[in-house]
């Protein structure tokens, strides 16, 4: 089984409520360097948070991939969701290559869950971050950590979109 956790890109620092803010062009960017790194693997299905910056990091992913399988909003993905429950809801599913898009605190703690059994040493995931996690099943503490990618900060690289 591999799982991508993919948090949203750079937002804009204020909306009406946090659910409501939207990428900024940098996030933009961002998210299209990492979607550069999922070309080629075999997702079977996107599951992303309902805030719009996570929805708009998965339109990002799916139209940079091309990705004509599900793409699905789920409650449990939002920034204070408790790590144990989304691994209840991932235990349920028969996909074997998932992408999350979703947010801080939620996903460094979430892959701590999976790799190390705990919550207390999260990954450190920048907006953008892609991590790669393989294992046989989706166990807290049995899922091994293949990769943790940030995405290109170089400010001269960055152009509006």
């Amino acid at each position: 089984m591999k799982l991508w956790l993919l948090r949203h890109g750079e937002a804009e620092p204020r909306a009406r409520t946090d659910a409501e803010r939207n990428l900024n062009d940098a996030g933009k960017l961002e998210v299209r360097d990492s979607a550069a790194h999922l070309r080629g693997r075999e997702l079977q299905v996107i599951l992303v948070s309902p805030y719009n910056r996570a929805q708009q990091t998965a339109e990002i992913v799916r139209q940079e991939l091309g990705f004509s399988g599900e793409v699905e909003t789920v409650p449990w993905l939002t920034p204070e969701s408790d790590p144990g429950d989304a691994l209840l809801y991932l235990g349920r599913r028969s996909e074997k290559e998932i992408l999350l898009v979703t947010h801080q605190p939620l996903v460094g703690v979430l892959g701590d869950l999976l790799i190390n059994g705990r919550r207390d040493t999260p990954l450190p995931m920048a907006t953008a971050s892609l991590a790669e996690l393989e294992g046989e099943d989706l166990v807290a503490g049995l899922m091994q950590l293949v990769r943790l990618r940030h995405p290109a900060r170089d400010d001269k690289r960055r152009q509006p979109l």
